[in-house]
């Protein structure tokens, strides 16, 4: 089967979109990316648009399989973001861009394992595992007992001072350097994608949300500062969120954890989140 690559997301979206739209679940972040690139280049500075491109300086690489059971992109410089695919279907992606250099590849762990073979086979480069991570779909809302203290609002442009320097935060504590604060709130605030849990009006815990693709909203960047934690608000404004999603109409609330944090993963199965599938980011090394 042949690879096409594209820098156009108008043209990746045509040719793959059926597919990523056929599997919002499983193509949460692919879809989400794509999704987010087209909008920003219909209207860049369109309120919508605003934060949508803090992907890199560089242009988005995309691709797409003849035959419409696989797809990629990269955002440089981040590592290649594939989808599930057969085996022979990742060999091969691994041939077509062994020559652009990666620093790694992200995606379900059949796909990645098949990938990071071929790259090794054709440049010599080893893969070294830097994240480990489980896709999980709400099945049935579970609230936590007994409730949090609080109440959920959802944040403005007034509070864009203190997510950004939650986002930081966050990202410096889960090791993705990569992530743009600003770009990322921007984003959500042009949305009213945040959802800040408070106790006596002080913001204690945060979560945010993706727009809705294909029916599928994603839960992201759930954040309690450490001098707030241990009292349940991370639950609770994850329920409130999800909750949010479902009466706003999502089929599909879904949500990623770090298979290294024993915690968020207990959590999010009391809330009635079920596991799919896991997946991992591998790092190349010369």
């Amino acid at each position: 089967m042949v690879w096409h690559i594209t820098k156009d997301v108008e043209e990746f979206l045509d040719a793959a979109g059926g597919f990523l739209r056929a599997r919002p679940v499983e193509n949460t972040v692919l879809l989400t990316v794509a999704e987010n690139k087209r909008l920003r280049g219909l209207d860049p500075h369109s309120a919508e648009a605003r934060g949508v491109d803090g992907y890199g300086a560089e242009a988005a690489v995309f691709g797409w399989r003849e035959g419409g059971d696989a797809a990629f992109l990269r955002t440089p410089p981040r590592a290649a973001l594939i989808s599930a695919m057969p085996p022979e279907a990742a060999a091969e992606l691994a041939g077509v861009l062994a020559d652009r250099g990666l620093p790694g590849v992200d995606g379900p762990d059949a796909a990645v394992a098949a990938f990071a073979a071929e790259w090794h086979r054709l440049t010599g480069a080893s893969g070294q595992v830097r994240r480990r991570h489980r896709l999980y779909r709400l099945d049935s809302l579970a609230p936590p007992t007994p409730p949090a203290r609080g109440s959920a609002r959802r944040a403005t442009a007034r509070d864009r001072d203190l997510l950004i320097d939650w986002m930081t935060t966050f990202s410096r504590d889960i090791g993705e350097d990569a992530i743009e604060a600003e770009d990322f709130v921007d984003d959500k605030l042009a949305h009213s994608g945040v959802l800040l849990w408070e106790v006596d009006g002080r913001p204690v815990s945060m979560a945010s949300e993706t727009r809705a693709q294909a029916g599928m909203v994603r839960i992201q960047a759930v954040y309690t500062p450490a001098e707030h934690r241990s009292h349940g608000y991370a639950g609770a404004v994850t329920t409130a969120l999800s909750r949010a999603a479902l009466d706003a109409g999502a089929a599909h609330v879904v949500l990623f954890t770090d298979l290294a944090n024993p915690t968020s993963n207990a959590l999010y199965q009391r809330l009635g989140y079920v596991p799919l599938e896991d997946r991992s980011m591998v790092e190349f090394n010369a």
